[in-house]
């Protein structure tokens, strides 16, 4: 009998200039943060699903090398990261690189985004802001098991408080409230469920951005599918794709996606917003 390897192989030699997928999976799973517009967010017309920049080009990728990607709601940031590491789920939509999460994923080289994180603050509220140690004695938010890179993760693990929450929608809401300082969140995510949620003129952002890192895709070292066949090609369809300037169009896409998507749900009366859901 022969393997999926072998019949790949003969089919790709019979169809020459089709691509085919010659590993041993014809299916991924990938997963991601839910809050994340215009990168991830949940599909308001089958919420299992994650939808955005990072999810297009993620099944872009997988049409192209003939591997079917599946893009799935898991939970908030932290449960995704957690089905990620066990393996139960294959692949991250987009993570920055640190140290913990080279230990139980593979990173997929180049980045296809460099996003800046900002501190965010009480409209009119600011505080004086150069740089990280300025953050010092201030209490600060972030999404569970966020990470801003490397060297801002060592800094705030020694010198700040930062309490951690699910969401982003109530790390903003502590911080309206006056139980935190600031939140420190990506730039466009951030704007994104501000617009959302009526909080756009409550809050603004400190300059510099605290870090500006490099988002990847990433495979779990415990996916049965993670071989060296898929990471060859996953960087190769990457390198390429980031070359032509694909990602930044899709970003620019989805952002008018996003916006479109919320001025229609702001049409909606709520009475049927809530039989819908």
């Amino acid at each position: 009998m022969l393997s999926l390897k072998a019949i790949g192989a003969l089919a790709l030699v019979a169809l020459p200039g089709m691509t085919w997928g010659l590993g041993k999976c014809e299916r991924l799973v990938a997963t991601g943060n839910p809050e994340y517009p215009p990168y991830l967010w949940r599909d308001p017309q089958s919420p299992q699903h994650l939808i955005g920049a990072n999810a297009d080009l993620l099944a872009l990728i997988g049409e192209q090398l003939g591997v079917k990607i599946d893009i799935i709601y898991t939970g908030p940031w932290s449960r995704a990261q957690d089905e990620v590491r066990t393996g139960r789920v294959d692949m991250l939509a987009g993570a920055f690189l640190t140290l913990p999460r080279l230990e139980i994923m593979d990173y997929v080289h180049p980045a296809f985004f460099n996003t800046p994180s900002v501190v965010w603050v009480r409209k009119g509220e600011g505080f004086p802001y150069s740089g990280w140690e300025d953050l010092r004695g201030r209490t600060g938010g972030i999404l569970v098991n966020n990470s801003f890179g490397q060297q801002f993760d060592s800094f705030a693990k020694t010198n700040l408080d930062l309490e951690q929450v699910p969401s982003l929608v109530q790390a903003f809401q502590k911080l309206l409230l006056g139980r935190t300082d600031y939140v420190i969140n990506e730039r466009y995510p951030g704007m994104a469920l501000a617009g959302t949620q009526g909080m756009v003129d409550s809050l603004e952002t400190l300059e510099p951005p605290i870090s500006s890192e490099g988002l990847y895709l990433t495979l779990s070292h415990d996916s049965a599918c993670n071989d060296p066949w898929l990471r060859g090609q996953l960087a190769k369809k990457m390198t390429e794709l980031t070359a032509a300037g694909l990602p930044e169009t899709l970003l620019q896409r989805n952002l008018e996606r996003w916006k479109t998507q919320q001025l229609q749900a702001a049409d909606v009366p709520p009475q049927v917003q809530e039989k819908s859901q």
